[in-house]
């Protein structure tokens, strides 16, 4: 079915920071599939990791223990702020529709009439119709209305506004610490907090989106840590299986307790080959984290160099806002071996994988600074 507008070439296999086509020509990649190939392509252990476990067990159901999630999730929530427990399901919509899910629960479970969650304009959590629901964009949600009820819209940055829909129905607040999809676009410091502040004061969850922003992407393990947050549940995937798929729900103990045996579920969620891609991923991004924020600071102040539009973000999740609609610029520069994406019409959005050095940075400008004059 048509459901992407896909670009004129076929990728047959990777190495380190670059792909390469059925002719065998090299492209350096500063996508690494939406967010999603951390390490890169062909990561030695990755690969090892993976072969072996292929040669054991690929899948058995969550009937049963499984010891493979039980490692994953330790090591995830040794970098969570407080004691938690952790659900795995298979991408980011599923782990934010768990989320929706749990925020419902926990006010069930106290005998509490709250349901509602406050998400925000230019949003994205998802295609899924509970994710869908919650991210406040028209032009993805055109067409399957009507829509899940519960969901209240507020402008990000502008916590006046937050006020403004809060009732006293409301459960919980839904924000990307840095919007992806909504073009990079990074909360103030004081508004997050605020936004926690409100969270506190009026009993509400406070759920962090960090899909994209999540397991280094931002230079920290979690993109929640830049602001002093404290989360009650966060959401993960992506970056997080290193191109195997896997999503992930963390929530503080209290709030886990909502889910009980029958209240949630999913059949390939966590399995034994997803975990043991995953707890690679996890144990490697902890490494990189100094470089991630180093070569992460590089890649912005080389864009800005190129004096073209206004360069947003953190690590390497970095967004140029140009003047015009960028689609065009990322055909031409595939043409040059240089794979971009486009989101909010105009900023061009740059997530190479997390191994990325100074040298594949000075290639992308340069051939970016071809482009843009």
């Amino acid at each position: 079915m048509e459901t992407y507008r896909r670009l004129p070439v076929s990728f047959l296999r990777g190495r380190g920071v670059y792909l390469y086509d059925q002719t065998g020509r090299e492209y350096l990649d500063f996508v690494a599939g939406i967010a999603v190939n951390a390490l890169g392509y062909a990561h030695p252990e990755l690969t090892r990791v993976l072969r072996q476990q292929a040669q054991e067990l690929l899948h058995v159901s969550n009937l049963f223990e499984n010891p493979w999630q039980e490692e994953l999730a330790q090591e995830l929530l040794d970098v969570f702020w407080t004691e938690g427990k952790v659900f795995f399901c298979n991408s980011g919509a599923e782990a934010n529709e768990a989320a929706i899910k749990l925020v419902r629960r926990y006010f069930y479970e106290r005998g509490e009439q709250r349901y509602r969650i406050i998400t925000f304009y230019n949003s994205f959590h998802g295609r899924t119709f509970g994710a869908l629901s919650a991210t406040a964009q028209e032009k993805v949600q055109k067409g399957f209305g009507p829509l899940l009820e519960g969901f209240d819209y507020a402008e990000f940055n502008n916590f006046d506004s937050v006020l403004k829909v809060l009732r006293k129905e409301t459960a919980g607040v839904m924000v990307e610490v840095i919007q992806g999809e909504g073009g990079i676009r990074e909360g103030q410091a004081e508004f997050l907090r605020k936004l926690q502040e409100l969270c506190r004061a009026e009993g509400l969850l406070l759920v962090v989106d960090e899909v994209q922003t999540g397991v280094g992407r931002t230079g920290k393990f979690y993109g929640y840590e830049h602001y002093g947050l404290e989360p009650d549940i966060i959401t993960l995937a992506k970056g997080l299986g290193g191109g195997v798929p896997i999503g992930a729900l963390l929530a503080r103990e209290e709030v886990a307790q909502a889910f009980k045996p029958g209240t949630h579920g999913s059949t390939f969620g966590g399995n034994p080959l997803a975990c043991t891609a995953a707890s690679v991923v996890v144990r490697e991004v902890k490494k990189l984290l100094p470089h991630v924020e180093r070569v992460g600071s590089y890649l912005i102040s080389r864009l800005r160099e190129l004096n073209v539009g206004e360069v947003r973000g953190k690590g390497l999740m970095v967004g140029l806002e140009l003047e015009k609609e960028c689609s065009e610029l990322v055909l031409r520069a595939l043409e040059r071996g240089l794979i971009l994406n486009c989101t909010a019409g105009k900023v061009l959005r740059l997530l190479p994988p997390l191994i990325v050095q100074e040298q594949h940075v000075d290639r992308a400008v340069e051939i970016l600074r071809e482009l843009l004059t």
